[in-house]
């Protein structure tokens, strides 16, 4: 590993490795979904798909960023 991630992308391999899939695939579903606003992804996420607090506001913020805030 050439540099250590920083921000939400530190939580990214104990996401992949408690969950069991790849952060692609996490960001597709919240890509793919109608919910668009920063707190109803995470609480989708946490409820329908079972993440922590942490790691859901991890996933959705850095997708949201690489959206430009969609």
């Amino acid at each position: 590993m050439a540099d250590t991630a920083k921000g939400p992308a530190s939580y990214f391999p104990s996401i992949e490795k408690k969950y069991g899939r790849p952060i692609a695939e996490w960001k597709e579903l919240i890509r793919s979904s109608p919910l668009t606003k920063h707190m109803e992804l995470v609480t989708w996420l946490k409820t329908d798909h079972g993440l922590g607090h942490g790691h859901a506001n991890a996933l959705v913020a850095h997708t949201l960023a690489e959206a430009g805030g969609k």
